[in-house]
Parts: structure tokens; sequence; C-alpha cells
């Protein structure tokens, strides 16, 4: 019996809307975490990061909040980095990234807006790491 291969089954990609929006949402959740984990070393997009962690989290942490943005920066560009090497882990990882900035966040106050905002990004983690289960080449083959 003769089994197709992947270059004969894959369609074009402007045809291939799964694929489509892997490729979309990889992409963003590859670099916006690179991006904003830079920017705790560097902060050009935001020069006091440490607004939004909550007081509740920096007395628990056993570090200045100024510090635990370097740390907070190193992850953020590995879940990155993440993302491009194993999206389906990555999304995961990013989810419950953002799930730990959401309470942050609300229990800062103040910044539901953002919190919102980081659902949604949630949301899409969460789509990205269910895309890359289904692509062929991250699945196990089957016999």
């Amino acid at each position: 019996m003769h089994t197709k291969t992947l270059t004969e089954t894959r369609r074009p990609l402007l045809q291939d809307g799964n694929r489509q929006a892997f490729l979309l949402l990889r992409s963003v959740y590859t670099v916006a975490p690179i991006l904003f984990g830079l920017d705790k070393f560097v902060r050009v997009l935001k020069p006091h990061w440490e607004a939004y962690l909550a007081p509740w989290m920096n007395g628990m942490i056993g570090m200045d909040a100024h510090t635990f943005m370097y740390i907070v920066g190193a992850v953020e560009i590995v879940a990155g980095v993440l993302v491009a090497l194993l999206p389906r882990i990555g999304g995961y990882v990013v989810a419950l990234w953002l799930v730990g900035i959401i309470v942050s966040l609300v229990s800062v106050g103040g910044y539901l807006d953002i919190a919102l905002r980081d659902f949604g990004l949630l949301v899409g983690a969460l789509a990205l790491s269910s895309l890359a289960s289904a692509r062929p080449h991250t699945r196990r083959a089957r016999s």
C-alpha cells in the first residue's frame, strides 16, 4: 500500500488556515516574550516594570523588585525560545506565565485593562499549543 508523504498532502500555505494560524501564533509568542524579556534589562518600553508587581508578591520573593524583574526577563526570553523550538510545550509555559501576570495585575489594581488583554493572550497561547499538538510532525508516528 502506498502512503502519502508530508509534501504530497500539504496544501499551499494560503489555503491551509490551520497552518497559517499556527505560524502566526508561533511567531508572535516567540517574538513578544523575547522582546518583553529583553526590555526588563534595557527598559525602553516600560521604565518601571516593578509597578506591575503586586505588593504581596514582592514580599514573597525575598529580593528587591528591580532585581526580580531581571529574573522575569530571563524567564520570558527562555519562554519565547521554547515556543520557537517546542511550540506545544512553549504555549503552555507562556499560558501559565500569563496566569501569574494576571494574578499580579488584578492584585495591584488599576491594571484590569492589561489583565484582560493578557487573558486574551493566554487563550492565544493555549490555541497555539492545541494547533501544535495537531501538527503531523509533533505527534508520534502511528503504526
